[in-house]
């Protein structure tokens, strides 16, 4: 069997100001051939997940193209079309092929192309066909379109959030597409959408992990080949914002759509309990200080990269800062200037910057701080957090500070901060401290939870707050829950 692999994955916050580029696909991951393999085998991601499976499944894997990037703002036309005729053109050039694999995200937003991946999906099956099986992993905040159901021969997507089984997802997209192959299954595959709003909610945690677990237990049903809640993602204002339910079966399309709809309602009847109500930045440290015991997690909701917001916003810093709280860190905050001119003065220097506040004035203004540089690096570990263990990072030059009582990292990569590892780079024991501050909405706690005494969210104005009011939608289909309150679904 000769099966192409390949990846495409963008997650747009169409909030953001900071368009998207091929050269910031390109800073990330833009692989061809071969390098596809070696950047993802042995890592615990989606193309991870298939290459290993492949592999036992003596399947000959052909890989073509891998392009990814950190979320951030809306993707430009041009970019776009060169992903889509890259993926098409190297698909051509590893020759003829029995399926093809692919690692999507599916909230991918471009300028003329709002549906970014059932563009580039139909786009696939114009260029080879209807008959070409092609199975697709995909994050589970993707907001589902009929028109991906429609390219696509299976979608599967991860069930946990953080996304801890990404490799499991990609995996079984591999199985699914040899077993397709094989005659084994004849998939058949339902989508029902949900007028629902949902921000980061995680499975870890009530009421998201009661839905994880109850479509789970669709999923072991006779039949049913997959079954996936789709959260969906809030910081996207296109018509196809929103939750939604997948399930493909072996051949039964009733039962596809009874279990989207049991799942729905299920989901539609807890619709309340997935509003979030976090602290603002001043409650939450004085809440933390509160906690006896340690370490305390404070993680800032409102200004997560994950999401796509700049990561150096500066109202949970300032808040620090100002209570000047011993055995406090916090890390990190993206600001390739401060770190700049942290490496140019050296360890032991005091230096005058203004830290943060560099992107926009929404997650909060420029702090004027003198600062002791305690240590720099070059940004670089391996990331040991079960999301894409095995990782190599790269965050460029990166310093830690000390202002007053306070550990503050700085870094020239952008990323939540998903483990303990850029503290141990800077030499931060996460356990030896009473607070530990860090940018991440729900990522973060696969790599804290088994360290963190208590969790404490801080939410204030930004591009991922979990706040609805603080987003001007303008193209998402109304009604819509929250944002509507009366509203008949069924």
């Amino acid at each position: 069997m000769r099966i192409a692999i390949g990846q495409v994955a963008h997650e747009t916050n169409t909030f953001s100001a900071v368009q998207t580029t091929v050269e910031t696909f390109q800073h990330a991951e833009w692989a061809h051939g071969d390098k596809v393999i070696t950047n993802n085998e042995h890592v615990k991601n989606y193309l991870g997940g298939m290459i290993q499976k492949g592999n036992q499944l003596n399947v000959d894997l052909l890989p073509t193209f891998s392009a990814r990037c950190n979320p951030s703002g809306l993707v430009t036309k041009k970019t776009f079309e060169t992903l889509r005729d890259e993926l098409i053109k190297q698909i051509y050039q590893v020759g003829d092929i029995d399926a093809l694999c692919l690692a999507l995200h599916g909230a991918g937003v471009a300028e003329n192309y709002p549906d970014l991946e059932g563009e580039l999906l139909r786009a696939i099956r114009h260029e080879f066909g209807d008959n070409l099986p092609i199975v697709v992993s995909l994050d589970l905040h993707g907001n589902l379109t009929e028109l991906m159901v429609e390219q696509a021969t299976a979608l599967v997507g991860v069930k946990e959030y953080p996304h801890i089984d990404t490799y499991e997802a990609g995996a079984k997209a591999m199985q699914l597409t040899v077993d397709i192959l094989q005659n084994k299954i004849k998939p058949v595959m339902k989508i029902k959408q949900i007028p629902l709003l949902m921000f980061p909610n995680t499975t870890f945690q009530q009421p998201a992990k009661a839905v994880k677990e109850y479509t789970l237990a669709k999923e072991a049903q006779s039949g049913v080949l997959e079954c996936a809640f789709y959260h969906g993602f809030a910081r996207a204002d296109t018509k196809y914002t929103g939750a939604s339910i997948v399930t493909i079966t072996d051949d039964q399309s009733t039962l596809a759509e009874q279990t989207n709809k049991d799942v729905a309602t299920y989901v539609w009847q807890r619709r309340e309990e997935f509003i979030n109500d976090y602290l603002d930045p001043h409650s939450a440290l004085k809440e933390a200080l509160a906690t006896e015991s340690r370490p305390v997690i404070v993680n800032e909701t409102s200004d997560n990269p994950g999401s796509g917001a700049p990561g150096d916003g500066t109202h949970l810093l300032k808040a620090f800062i100002e209570q000047n709280i011993p055995q406090s860190a916090f890390g990190f905050v993206y600001d390739p200037e401060v770190a700049e001119v942290a490496h140019q003065a050296g360890v032991g220097a005091v230096i005058d910057i203004d830290i943060g506040g560099k992107t926009d004035d929404l997650h909060g203004s420029p702090l004027a701080i003198k600062a002791y540089v305690k240590s720099i690096t070059d940004g670089r570990f391996i990331q040991s957090a079960p999301m894409n263990q095995g990782a190599q990072i790269d965050f460029g030059q990166s310093a830690r500070l000390k202002v007053g009582e306070v550990d503050i990292i700085v870094a020239s990569g952008k990323s939540q901060t998903l483990d303990k590892e850029i503290f141990l780079l800077h030499g931060i024991d996460i356990k030896e401290y009473k607070i530990i501050a860090l940018k991440s909405c729900q990522h973060f706690r696969a790599g804290f939870e088994p360290y963190a005494a208590h969790i404490i969210t801080a939410d204030s104005p930004g591009i991922s707050t979990s706040q609805p009011k603080y987003y001007n939608y303008q193209a998402i289909e109304r009604p819509i829950f929250p944002l509507d309150q009366n509203i008949s679904f069924g």
